[in-house]
């Protein structure tokens, strides 16, 4: 009975080893031209890197030995036409080869194909992910309306109107135009400027701002 118990113990433990299984899910959204057009999104095994992510649900061509994206889905990117794939982990631009990152239990992975330009070359954080980046990165005041920071605030995991110094704010409605949204590095942290149609819907909707740049 004991040798029973410890083979099947041993099992248990060998489904949880390697090729990226055992470590739970993430989400995948593949999507052109700055989330317009979506490819793909759906759930992924976590726990393998950022372009094996991929390869899971989709055909992907690499360049540079493996480390950089060429082409997902038969879409390649193109030096001289200035279009190529971008990606994004819980709405933050990766600052590495993709074959560097792996892809954490929750987290949202993020691949966009997009036409840059000198300017447009890095965006470093985007709204689509939301709640990310907000979501288990310090504290994050929510500072406007209270009917609309409220909620806010619970899907961020933040604070209204936070007495000590936060890491990042979300400001909703005041003097901004409705359908504002905008977002951006600030201090060590990140700025959202939400107008206050944009913030009714987020409140009714987390998902409200999917795949928005």
């Amino acid at each position: 009975m004991k040798r029973a118990l410890l083979v099947a113990v041993a099992l248990v433990l060998a489904g949880c080893g390697g090729g990226g299984r055992g470590h739970g899910t993430a989400t995948l959204w593949v999507t052109r031209d700055r989330g317009a057009h979506v490819v793909f999104a759906g759930r992924v095994p976590a726990g393998l890197n950022a372009i094996q992510t991929v390869e899971r649900k989709l055909h992907v061509t690499t360049r540079y030995g493996g480390r950089y994206v060429q082409s997902i889905a038969g879409i390649d990117g193109s030096l001289a036409a200035q279009r190529d794939w971008f990606f994004y982990v819980d709405g933050i631009e990766g600052d590495r080869s993709a074959a560097e990152v792996t892809v954490q239990p929750h987290a949202v992975l993020w691949w966009d194909f997009r036409r840059w330009s000198g300017a447009t070359m890095h965006v470093p954080v985007v709204a689509g992910a939301y709640p990310e980046p907000f979501l288990h990165r310090g504290p994050t005041s929510v500072v406007g309306d209270a009917s609309l920071a409220r909620p806010i605030a619970r899907q961020v995991h933040g604070v209204v109107n936070a007495k000590t110094t936060p890491r990042s704010f979300v400001v909703v409605g005041g003097r901004l135009p409705p359908d504002t949204v905008r977002i951006r590095p600030f201090r060590r942290g990140y700025l959202l400027e939400l107008g206050a149609a944009v913030a009714r819907r987020l409140a009714r909707d987390p998902h409200a701002l999917r795949f928005r740049f």
